[in-house]
């Protein structure tokens, strides 16, 4: 293995760590790629996920510029060796791809391929992709392959790893698929009672309004400035919802970002006053930053429509090598003593599932008259 520069155990353990750090399908396939094609030395790496359709899924390639994949054009179809790899599990090594009578050519645009590898990446007898590298840089005798047995084992053993890897990430895209369909159903009832109790109040005085319209305008101009104060609270109830319901942009944005945005809506919807400061955030991992922003608006939708408060604050800071959430409002508070029905009433409970799920912990400080504080701590990667 001396011909490669990032051969060795400790390259294979890099490799494997890198992709047991992703969450997210697309990083791991890229982490998958980018790892087999470091530590196989070859100047071209690929992965696809088949469909049911005859097509891939998804289709990540390592070492073509952004340029040259666009100018290749449409993904492959399930055809020649990668058909072969799909459906077999034996693994593929061809001195050139090219004189395999499999081969169906390829675009224009496409680099062009000689010495190949590759495999399927298997979960039991279920085919999640096909992995293959392309042109070993290595001296290569005229018709022979510059992949050896020994890359064949070690692409093996990174493949085993990646199957684990893949189905982690999918499981967990699946689990917050299921988390955010519980937010939103959670979100829509409470949206169908809030904004339909005040249109129902809205109807009535409107009503009474009408009716008092010519025998006593006075008292009908009061109702009608009722009908505003409850038009506006139910404008504001929807403006809540839909910063809840709108799809976090952490990829994008970032929390600290996020986070900003979404309580500078809150801060223009409702008549307390919402400030964030966020003093020396790092990067979290995706699921601890997630937690977080649910979090945050859990405690803040406590704070602005239960508590009567006049001011909220936000406060993201750095907590060792994580972060530390805080979120304080100076409204009426509670007697943490009453935990059962107090837990049910502000979401307590699942503020601290969340929290716990990501390694974390949530503590809650409250007392009649005096406000409340939420402090959770996450504790970083």
């Amino acid at each position: 293995m001396s011909h490669r520069p990032g051969s060795g155990l400790a390259a294979v353990s890099t490799a494997l760590l890198a992709m047991s750090r992703r969450m997210e399908v697309r990083d791991v396939l890229r982490t998958i790629v980018a790892s087999a094609r470091e530590l196989l030395d070859a100047e071209y790496a690929a992965l696809g996920v088949p469909d049911d359709h005859g097509g891939f899924a998804q289709f990540v390639v390592d070492g073509v510029t952004d340029a040259q994949w666009k100018a290749i054009g449409p993904l492959p179809r399930q055809h020649g060796v990668l058909a072969a790899m799909l459906h077999r599990a034996e693994p593929e090594r061809l001195a050139d791809v090219r004189e395999d009578p499999r081969f169906g050519g390829w675009p224009e645009a496409h680099p062009d391929l000689s010495d190949f590898l590759g495999l399927p990446i298997r979960d039991g007898d279920e085919t999640l992709g096909a992995l293959f590298l392309a042109n070993k840089r290595c001296p290569k005798p005229e018709g022979s392959c510059g992949f050896t047995a020994e890359d064949e084992e070690l692409l093996g053993i990174l493949a085993q790893h990646a199957a684990i890897a893949l189905t982690n990430a999918r499981l967990y895209e699946r689990s917050r698929e299921l988390t955010i369909a519980e937010e939103r159903s959670r979100l829509a009832h409470e949206l169908h009672d809030a904004v339909s109790q005040k249109l129902f109040s809205l109807r009535l005085t409107a009503q009474a309004a009408a009716a008092l319209v010519d025998r006593d305008p006075a008292r009908a101009k009061g109702e009608l400035q009722q009908v505003a104060h409850l038009a506006a609270e139910a404008a504001d109830e929807l403006r809540a919802a839909v910063v809840e319901l709108r799809p976090a942009a952490l990829d994008e944005d970032g929390l600290v970002h996020t986070l900003r945005t979404q309580i500078q809506v809150l801060d223009r919807a409702h008549t307390a006053r919402v400030v964030f400061d966020s003093p020396g955030v790092r990067a979290l991992p995706a699921a601890q930053e997630e937690a977080v922003l649910r979090v945050a608006q859990e405690a803040l939708h406590n704070a602005l429509r239960h508590s009567g408060a006049g001011l909220v604050t936000v406060t993201l800071a750095r907590h060792g090598q994580g972060a530390r959430l805080t979120v304080a409002d100076d409204g009426r508070g509670f007697d943490p003593g009453r935990v059962h029905s107090a837990g049910r009433h502000l979401g307590l409970v699942s503020m601290r599932d969340r929290a716990a799920g990501v390694g974390g912990a949530l503590t809650v400080t409250s007392a009649p008259g005096e406000g409340t504080t939420i402090d959770m701590e996450v504790p970083g990667g």
